[in-house]
C-alpha cells in the first residue's frame, strides 16, 4: 500500500501493513495524545468505521494498533482520520518514538533555559523599578527600564512559551480546552499589555510576571516529560522477546534461523541448552529442565521430555530439545500475555489525575470570568477598553492554575522523595492517588511473599549418611533443588563421575552399585507423585530417602500480612505453583483466600472480577507471568528482584528482601491523599477570595502576580509537612 504520509518532521516508512488473509494489521505512532480523553476520542472515531475490528491506543508508548477487513489501502484513510482529529501519525517504530520523546525533552530544556535566563534578568530591572517608586525615579528612567525589560522578556516569551502555545492551539483547533489555554492567554495578554503600557509611558509593566510564570511551569513540564520517556511499556518488552530468531529444521534437514513471522505450525524448532524457547509446541525429542517462570511464575524448573507441551518464553536450562511447532508470534501463549498487558495498560492510562479532573471545569470557568470582567467594565461601566483589558488580565493571572497545578505535584514530589529513601520507586504520576484507595491486596507467592530460594525442610527415612551422600551428588548440578541440597549438606566436595540426565536427575556408580538422586521416575519409585517439592535418593540395599523443600518466606511476610489485615484490607494469594506449597504458605502467613495453578490469563481474569465487584486492588508480584495482573490491577508493586517486564508493568518498585516497603507505600499514599485534599481546598479558597476582588478592579496585575505566588507557596509549604513526618505513620482503610 502507499505509505501513510506523516506530519511535518515525521519520516514515512513503507511496508508497515501486515495481512493475514482478508484481515490487515497496522501500527501507528500517534503524537499529541496526552490523556485518557485523547485515547477515547481516537478509538471512538476509528471504531465507528464498520470494517474496523480493533482500535487500541497505548498512551505509554503512543502506539495505535489497528485491525480491519477489506482493502489494504484503507490504512491510509484510517491514518488520515486520526490526523483530522488533530494528531500527527507515522508508522510505529519504537526507535522513532524514543527519538521524538528525546527531541521534545530537548525542546523543553532549551525553553526552560531561555525562560530562566530572562526571568533572572528581568527581575533585576523590576527590583530597580519597584525601588524607584518610593525613591523618586523619573518617568524617563522608569520607561527606559521598562524597555530594557521588554527587550529581554518578549523574545524569551515568544520562544519559551512555544510548548504551551502549540498545546493550546492543538486543543482549540479541534474544539477542546486544556490547562495550557489559560496559561497561554495569561502570558500573551500580560506581555502585550505590558508592551502597550511601556509604549504609552504607563507606570506599570508586568514582564517579570510573564517570564517567571513560564519558568516555573516549564520546570514542571520538563520533569513530567522526562519521567514519561523513561517509563517504557511492558508489552513492548515482551514484543521484543517475541521477535527473537528461532532455529528450525529446513527442508533438507539442516538448521535454519528464521524470524517468528516466517515459521509455520508443523515445523520442527531446535532449542539448545540455556536457550529461550521462541514458539509454542510439543517436545518430540530430548529432555531438559525447563524454566517455566514466564508462564507459571514457579522458580523450580519442570522436567520436559517427548510429549510435553512447552511455550514461548520458557527457557531450556539443562538439555537440548526438538519441538514440533503448534503456534508462533501473536498466537502463542506469550502473545496472549502481550494482549492482556496492552488491554490493561490501556484501561489504566484512562485514569486521570485529580488535578486534571478539576481542570476540566477550571479552565472554562477562568475564561468565562475574565471575559465577563472585560465586558462588564468596558460596556457596562464605560471605562476605556485598555483599562478593562488590564482588569481581565489581572483575573487571568490571579486565577492562573499555579496553586491548582502545584496542589498535587508538590505533594507527589515530597511523597516520592520519602518513598525513595525507604527503597520504593514511584513510576506513575497517579500511583499514590490510586494506592490510597486500595481495599484489597493480592500477593503472588514465589519471589514476592517468598524469596524464590528453595530450602531443605525435611529428610524422610534417611540415615546419618543420606544428606552427605546426596550433597556429594548434588554438587555436580546447577538445578535449584540440587544447589539447596548441597548448601544444606554444608557444601561437600562433588563425587567424581556423576552423570546428569536433564529433566530427571543424577547418577553415580559407587562401590556398592549405582546411586541415583532425582525425581520419583528417575529413582524407580512407583508411588503416586507428591504435590510438594521433593527429590529422592536411592542407594543399593537401603530404603529410599525423600528430601522435601519449601520456598523461604520473606522475613517480615507474616508481620506485613497481619498489619494489612489489621488495617482492614482483604488479602488474597494467587500463585501459579501447585496447591500443596501454596496452601502451606497461606496457612503459615494467615491468608485465608488463596488460589494455585493459575496462569497469567487466570490472574488477570481474577483481578477483573474483583474490579467488577467494586474492589480497588493492589497487586504485588515479581514474575513475567504476573505482568498482565500487575497492569490489570488498580495499582501494582513489584520487587526490584523481579523480571524487567514486571518492573515495567508495575506502578511502584521496591528494593530489599523485606515487604516493609509495601506498608510504607500504603502509609505514605494515605498521608499524601490527605495533604492533596487540603491543598486543593486551599487553592479553591484562594480563588474564591481573589477572583471577586480582581473582577471588582481592585487588583493590579502586579498584585495579582504576588497573590498567585503566595498561594503557590502556601500549597508547597503544606506539602512539605509530609517530608517532615518522623517515625512510623498510622493509617487505616
Amino acid at each position: 500500500m502507499t505509505t501513510v504520509q506523516a506530519e511535518a518532521g515525521w519520516q514515512p516508512v513503507a511496508g508497515f501493513v501486515r495481512s493475514d488473509g482478508a484481515q490487515h494489521r497496522l501500527e501507528l505512532l500517534v503524537d499529541g495524545a496526552h490523556c485518557g480523553g485523547c485515547i477515547a476520542k481516537i478509538e471512538r472515531a476509528l471504531k465507528a468505521e464498520p470494517d474496523v475490528e480493533l482500535a487500541r491506543l497505548n498512551l505509554t508508548t503512543k502506539r495505535l494498533a489497528l485491525r480491519w477487513h477489506g482493502p489494504v489501502a484503507r490504512g491510509d484513510a484510517l491514518a488520515q482520520k486520526v490526523r483530522d482529529l488533530g494528531y500527527a501519525v507515522a508508522p510505529f517504530d519504537s526507535a522513532l518514538a524514543d527519538t521524538r520523546a528525546q527531541a521534545e525533552e530537548r525542546t523543553l530544556l532549551r525553553a526552560l533555559a531561555v525562560a530562566g535566563f530572562a526571568a533572572g534578568n528581568v527581575m533585576l530591572f523590576s527590583i530597580a523599578i519597584w525601588a524607584g517608586h518610593s525613591q523618586g525615579m523619573s518617568a524617563e528612567t522608569r520607561g527606559l527600564m521598562h524597555w530594557f525589560s521588554a527587550l529581554v522578556a518578549l523574545p524569551a516569551v515568544a520562544y519559551a512559551a512555544g510548548p504551551f502555545y502549540r498545546s493550546a492551539w492543538q486543543a482549540l483547533r479541534v474544539g477542546r480546552t486544556n490547562m495550557d489555554v489559560p496559561i497561554t492567554l495569561a502570558v500573551a495578554l500580560a506581555s502585550a499589555m505590558s508592551l502597550y503600557e511601556t509604549a504609552v509611558g504607563g507606570e506599570h509593566a508586568y514582564f517579570d510576571s510573564a517570564v517567571t510564570l513560564l519558568f516555573f511551569l516549564l520546570v514542571g513540564r520538563f520533569l513530567d516529560r522526562r519521567a514519561r520517556r523513561r517509563a517504557r511499556s511492558a508489552a513492548e518488552m515482551l514484543l521484543a522477546m517475541q521477535a527473537r530468531a528461532v532455529t528450525v529444521l529446513g527442508p533438507d534437514g539442516s538448521p535454519v534461523s528464521l524470524r517468528a513471522d516466517d515459521i509455520a505450525p508443523g515445523m520442527t524448532a531446535l532449542v539448545a541448552a540455556g536457550e529461550r524457547i521462541g514458539v509454542d509446541g510439543v517436545v518430540t525429542d530430548g529432555r531438559s529442565d525447563v524454566d517455566t517462570s514466564a508462564i507459571t511464575g514457579e522458580s523450580t524448573p519442570t522436567a520436559a521430555g517427548p510429549g510435553i507441551q512447552v511455550f514461548a518464553g520458557m527457557v531450556s536450562r539443562t538439555g537440548a530439545l526438538r519441538v514440533r511447532v503448534t503456534a508462533v508470534g501473536p498466537d502463542t501463549l506469550l502473545g496472549d500475555i502481550v494482549r492482556l498487558l496492552e488491554a490493561a495498560e490501556q484501561r489504566k492510562s484512562r485514569f486521570v489525575a485529580l488535578a486534571d479532573r478539576v481542570a476540566r471545569y477550571y479552565a472554562p470557568a477562568v475564561h468565562t470570568l475574565a471575559l465577563v470582567a472585560f465586558l462588564a467594565w468596558w460596556l457596562a461601566a464605560g471605562i476605556a477598553w485598555q483599562s478593562a483589558l488590564m482588569i481581565a488580565v489581572a483575573v487571568l493571572i490571579v486565577t492562573c492554575p499555579c496553586a491548582l497545578g502545584l496542589a498535587v505535584p508538590a505533594v507527589q514530589v515530597i511523597a516520592n522523595g520519602r518513598l525513595m529513601r525507604l527503597g520504593v520507586l514511584v513510576k506513575s504520576g497517579t500511583a499514590l492517588e490510586r494506592l490510597a484507595a486500595v481495599d484489597t491486596v493480592v500477593f503472588d507467592k514465589t519471589g514476592t511473599l517468598t524469596l524464590g530460594e528453595p530450602r531443605l525442610m525435611a529428610i524422610e527415612q534417611g540415615d546419618g549418611d543420606a544428606l552427605a551422600c546426596a550433597g556429594g551428588l548434588a554438587a555436580a548440578s546447577r538445578h535449584p533443588l540440587a544447589r539447596a541440597l548441597w548448601e544444606a549438606a554444608e557444601r561437600p566436595a562433588p563425587y567424581r563421575g556423576v552423570a546428569e540426565t536433564p529433566g530427571l536427575g543424577l547418577a553415580w556408580n559407587g562401590p556398592d552399585g549405582e546411586i541415583r538422586l532425582g525425581s520419583r521416575e528417575w529413582c524407580g519409585l512407583a508411588d503416586a507423585p507428591s504435590d510438594s517439592t521433593e527429590i529422592w535418593l536411592v542407594r543399593p540395599g537401603l530404603p529410599p530417602v525423600r528430601f522435601a523443600f519449601a520456598d523461604t518466606p520473606r522475613a517480615d511476610a507474616t508481620e506485613t500480612v497481619a498489619r494489612l489485615l489489621a488495617a482492614g484490607k482483604d488479602i488474597a494469594l494467587m500463585s501459579g505453583d501447585r496447591p500443596g506449597p501454596v496452601a502451606a504458605l497461606a496457612g503459615e502467613l494467615g491468608i485465608v483466600r488463596w488460589q494455585a495453578g493459575m496462569r497469567p490469563a487466570d490472574k488477570a481474569a481474577a483481578l477483573e472480577a474483583l474490579r467488577a465487584d467494586g474492589r480497588r486492588v493492589l497487586m504485588v508480584g515479581d514474575g513475567l507471568n504476573d505482568a498482565p495482573a500487575l497492569a490489570a490491577a488498580h495499582v501494582s508493586m513489584a520487587p526490584a528482584s523481579g523480571t524487567a517486564v514486571t518492573q515495567t508493568a508495575a506502578d511502584l518498585v521496591f528494593q530489599g528482601a523485606r515487604l516493609a516497603p509495601v506498608l510504607a507505600a500504603l502509609e505514605t499514599a494515605h498521608a499524601a491523599g490527605r495533604l492533596v485534599r487540603q491543598n486543593l481546598t486551599l487553592a479553591i479558597a484562594y480563588n474564591a477570595i481573589a477572583v471577586p476582588i480582581a473582577m471588582a478592579g481592585l487588583v493590579t496585575p502586579l498584585v495579582a502576580a504576588v497573590a498567585m505566588s503566595s498561594s503557590s507557596l502556601l500549597v508547597v509549604g503544606n506539602a512539605l509537612r509530609l517530608g517532615a513526618a518522623r517515625g512510623r505513620m498510622t493509617w487505616t482503610s
